[in-house]
């Protein structure tokens, strides 16, 4: 048997997999990471790390394990709170869940259960791990097609992967459930988390307002024949001419929108719907469209710089001139779409059998063989 330490989060996942770790009999440990600290009293308030702290200390006395909170809260603002920020400062819509796994959680955490002698870490997240017999590790969707979170652990490396265990991976979320209230573990009610603390609890752009500052610009509507240029990249249509858009509106900084967004327009009086289509923060320019079929929200292909490419699986890596293909997605959540990968100079490019809708600069994209994601790349077009 192993020496496993659990991301103990205070949430029902990492406690059934703590429980089942421990079933297995294996030597466990809990380890609450505390990531978030902020000296605004009203974030503080809305970020109940110490209520989820003691629901994590419920589980572990229930279980018998040993329990300690490792306050990563310093890191945690340099290597992701920070990084939010300069992406939106720039434009970009980053995924701070997926930065947190690579960096915090099989990162940072995983450097302190090895000073606690551990074997493995462990986590709650519906993912599942294979091991080849030439060593090599698979990082495979979780059973539960409604709750699979590959997509945030697709920045993992073959060494992260080799000291990660998933212990619900293989269990549809309805028996999670089951297992926590029938082991009666203190989070078998607890409703889902909504990932960072201050999404969901907090405005999003009252957060971003901490740090970056209100400024007002032109919202811009496009009309549909408006992203006529080619990209040279893609060799497909898609930039937005804004020489053929009309002033519809005012907004308080481009950077607090992002692509596909419609909520917090405040701009009324048209047949259909608004729709973000691009950002412009060097003017601060908001470009919207009518209608969520709007041309400008779909892009036929996707670019990912060399340096932002990142292969879970090293040696299915494409050559230039090569292609595979794969199942992908650019966000959690949304279907896998066939795609034709494709090494071109100086980066990957991913050509969906039908295309993106809302693709923002930022977002990583995760691509697929089966049930094995092989590997992802940040969207820069």
């Amino acid at each position: 048997m192993a020496r496993v330490v659990v991301g103990l989060s205070g949430g029902v996942d990492s406690s059934v997999a703590t429980y089942l770790l421990k079933q297995e009999g294996h030597e466990v440990i809990g380890l609450f990471m505390r990531n978030w600290t902020d000296e605004q009293p009203t974030l503080e308030a809305e970020c109940p790390w110490i209520e989820d702290s003691n629901d994590a200390l419920l589980v572990a006395e229930k279980l018998g394990i040993p329990f300690q909170v490792l306050d990563l809260s310093a890191a945690y603002k340099t290597r992701i709170v920070d990084y939010m920020f300069a992406e939106y400062q720039a434009g970009r819509t980053p995924n701070p869940d997926v930065l947190c796994n690579r960096e915090i959680k099989f990162d940072l955490f995983l450097e302190a259960a090895l000073k606690l002698g551990a074997d493995f870490v462990a986590t709650g997240h519906y993912a599942q791990k294979t091991t080849s017999e030439d060593g090599m590790h698979h990082l495979l969707a979780g059973a539960d097609g409604n709750k699979d979170q590959s997509y945030f652990l697709c920045q993992l490396s073959q060494a992260q992967l080799s000291r990660a265990l998933f212990p619900i991976g293989h269990l549809p979320k309805p028996e999670v459930r089951r297992i926590a209230k029938e082991a009666g573990l203190a989070t078998a009610e607890k409703k889902d988390s909504q990932g960072l603390c201050f999404i969901g609890k907090v405005r999003l752009p009252d957060f971003l307002q901490q740090q970056l500052s209100v400024k007002e610009g032109n919202i811009v509507e496009m009309p549909r024949d408006a992203h006529a240029f080619k990209d040279p990249i893609c060799g497909t249509p898609w930039t937005l001419n804004p020489g053929l858009g009309a002033v519809v509106g005012r907004h308080h900084g481009a950077h607090f929108f992002t692509v596909g967004q419609r909520k917090g327009l405040l701009v009324g009086g048209k047949p259909l719907p608004l729709f973000v289509l691009a950002t412009d923060v060097a003017s601060n320019t908001v470009y919207v469209g009518q209608g969520e079929d709007h041309p400008g929200l779909y892009r036929p292909c996707v670019w990912m710089q060399q340096e932002e490419v990142h292969w879970v699986r090293p040696d299915l890596a494409l050559k230039y001139g090569e292609t595979m293909e794969v199942q992908a997605r650019i966000r959690y959540r949304q279907a896998l779409i066939p795609a034709l990968l494709r090494a071109v100079e100086g980066g990957i490019t991913l050509e969906p059998e039908r295309p993106y809708k809302a693709v923002a600069a930022g977002q990583f994209a995760a691509w697929y063989v089966g049930e094995e994601l092989i590997g992802s790349g940040i969207i820069h077009a």
